[in-house]
């Protein structure tokens, strides 16, 4: 089984080992130009981007080629998934993967602009994350048939957000990152970052092709970088996962 990810925080990676199989990193894959793969069984996991599907994940999907008798695919997400993974079934109808079975998982939502970090930790437990993941590994493992679905509304709706989202924040999200003075030019930003869009000269500059997954935010040792627009100070990193996995996976 190999299981494709793409993770900036962990919530992702988290999912993707505790499935197990062989471990792929998403924007690795695209940085290597690997693109056909077989497997019995072949996964993807991935955060919800703005009620839709990471533009790293849509194009790594576009340019790859896999063979297999199941495929399956699990979305986390932090407050609404709406029809996200109407999105990817359209993308996997287009490049031909047929999905066996998608679902899923609400997590911590680090999406600052929206969101406390402080107030989704206190719903951490609430969520009930160990219960929703063993559910679905054991679904994968029996090789369930399962397709989630949501109605012409929600995906009206999450079409129009989606659009919205990628609009205002692809490529130029990152003009709206402030550096703080305590910046010690420790170059995790850069490291973490699985659009290369960063790079150390002092401080962090940005290439603007960003895509938003604000690893290199949550990740700073020094608290160092900020959104303009962010309701607090406050970070995350899920706690299954180090860093070291985090920059293995997106350097």
């Amino acid at each position: 089984m190999k299981v494709f990810y793409f993770t900036a925080t962990g919530n992702s990676l988290h999912v993707a080992k505790s499935i197990g199989g062989e471990l792929y990193s998403i924007p690795q894959m695209l940085k290597e130009k690997r693109h056909v793969f077989e497997d019995e069984a072949i996964g993807f996991v991935f955060p919800c981007h703005g009620l839709g599907i990471p533009r790293l994940v849509i194009d790594f999907m576009q340019k790859s080629q896999f063979a297999a008798k199941y495929f399956f695919a699990v979305m986390t997400y932090g407050n609404k998934a709406a029809a996200g993974l109407n999105h990817l079934a359209k993308i996997g109808k287009n490049t031909g993967i047929c999905f066996n079975y998608t679902n899923e998982i609400l997590m911590i939502d680090n999406y600052l602009p929206l969101f406390k970090i402080e107030d989704q930790l206190t719903k951490e437990g609430s969520k009930n994350i160990d219960e929703q993941l063993e559910r679905i590994v054991s679904d994968i493992f029996t090789k369930q048939t399962k397709i989630t679905q949501k109605g012409i509304a929600t995906t009206a709706v999450s079409r129009v957000i989606y659009k919205l989202f990628t609009k205002h924040n692809y490529d130029k999200g990152d003009k709206n990152f402030i550096i703080k003075d305590n910046c010690n030019g420790c170059k995790v930003c850069e490291k973490v970052c699985p659009k290369s869009n960063i790079e150390v000269e002092g401080k962090p500059g940005f290439l603007h092709k960003c895509d938003v997954c604000y690893a290199c935010i949550h990740h700073c040792p020094q608290r160092a970088i900020h959104l303009k627009s962010e309701r607090s100070s406050a970070r995350f990193i899920n706690q299954n996962v180090k860093l070291k996995e985090i920059i293995d996976a997106n350097n």
